[in-house]
């Protein structure tokens, strides 16, 4: 018994230095869009690892990270909902949750994962484990800008209705607090890194809505109420993606809907304090980590131009010319690069966000969206 004993004991040994670390913080995910596949990448090898397939329709896809940066869960407009293991390099798991999918969250603790749906709509919850739903949160409406926030909480807001609902799930059931009058048709939103602030984008009439969730029972603040669509009719090629707003230096950078311009607001008191005439109409408004820099992209058909605002001055310092539908950037973590995804080139490209050269690029089919497995660590993300 004893010689069997160190005869495993040697084995796994032996196994365990025999086996290939796998470090994951420098690794990322891009979403394929035409091909239902994600790319892994390396960013400190600026390569591409490997294709996942078969994940679906992945035409308007995002997705988040485990708190340990293993796997990803990756959010398709079928409904799909894939658990990816970014060591093994395969899909863990895979369930059809909806017919029409929007994105999703992952809660603050790692062990739930939400989806928000157009159809049939509302929010369902999963065991981030198993993929086994645990709740189902109809709402009669399309569910938008769906977030995680501190305490086991996710906030989503209802397009028909005009709603905010707060699911908490801290408890031994869900607890849903819903919150009227947010506006007319919020189509997209986001959460501020601490997890206080949530600002719902309205399509519908002019404004937006801010909510602060530090208080029991928010309270919808409108807010810029002479920006927005509704006194104006306006061609809108495509909607600005709010998680994708920046906060630099004490100020939210805002993408406006239909107009070629990004609003400058105060972070504190959510008044506007500035405007930056734009190439075109902005889809990502996104900050260098460091906050000095904003870069922007556009909407179609202006969709090959990159501008870089510089938060200071509040004036356009850079403009490149990536190619054909600039869908997505991704700036790594300290912000020393930044990734482009080009669909039109099925290529990503990566610039030094400081000299702006290109200094490296990846072959990848039709990209969109890229994620760091960074993101694991941040609150709305």
């Amino acid at each position: 018994m004893k010689l069997f004993l160190a005869t495993a004991i040697a084995a796994l040994c032996l196994g365990s230095a025999w086996a290939e670390p796998t470090a994951t913080g420098d690794l990322g995910l891009v979403i394929e869009r035409a091909t239902g596949s994600v790319l892994l990448i390396d960013q400190s090898e600026r390569a591409a690892l490997a294709r996942i397939e078969g994940l679906g329709d992945l035409s308007h896809a995002s997705l988040v990270y485990s708190p340990d940066e293993r796997f990803a869960y990756v959010f398709g407009r079928d409904g799909g909902l894939t658990k990816v293991d970014i060591v093994t390099r395969t899909i863990s798991k895979r369930v059809m949750q909806s017919g029409n999918a929007i994105g999703g969250a992952i809660s603050d603790d790692g062990q739930l994962v939400a989806v928000s749906n157009y159809e049939p709509g509302g929010v369902r919850v999963f065991d981030a484990d198993t993929l086994e739903m645990v709740a189902d949160l109809p709402t009669g409406s399309k569910t938008i800008g769906l977030v995680d926030a501190p305490g086991r909480r996710f906030v989503f807001t209802l397009w028909d209705a005009g709603e905010t609902w707060i699911a908490d799930f801290s408890g031994p059931s869900p607890k849903v607090t819903k919150i009227k009058d947010i506006g007319t048709n919020p189509y997209d939103a986001l959460i501020t890194s601490n997890g206080r602030t949530y600002i719902a984008g309205l399509f519908g009439q002019d404004g937006l809505t801010a909510l602060d969730l530090w208080d029991e029972t928010p309270v919808p603040q409108h807010i810029l109420p002479n920006y927005g669509r509704g006194k104006q009719e306006m061609p809108v090629y495509k909607m600005p993606h709010l998680e994708g707003w920046a906060l630099a230096d004490g100020e939210f950078v805002l993408p406006a809907v239909g107009h070629h311009e990004v609003l400058w607001v105060d972070a504190a008191d959510l008044n506007e304090t500035g405007r930056t005439q734009t190439h075109g109409q902005p889809v990502f408004a996104m900050a260098r980590p460091d906050g000095r820099h904003v870069w922007v992209n556009f909407a179609h058909p202006l969709n090959d131009t990159i501008q870089v605002i510089d938060t200071q001055s509040k004036e356009i310092i850079h403009e490149l010319k990536p190619g054909p539908a600039v869908l997505h950037m991704e700036f790594t973590p300290r912000g020393h690069q930044v990734w482009v995804s080009v669909r039109d080139l099925d290529k990503v490209i990566v610039y030094d966000t400081r000299t702006f050269e290109k200094i490296g690029e990846i072959d990848a089919a039709s990209p969109s969206g890229i994620f760091f497995t960074a993101r694991a660590h941040k609150t709305g993300l």
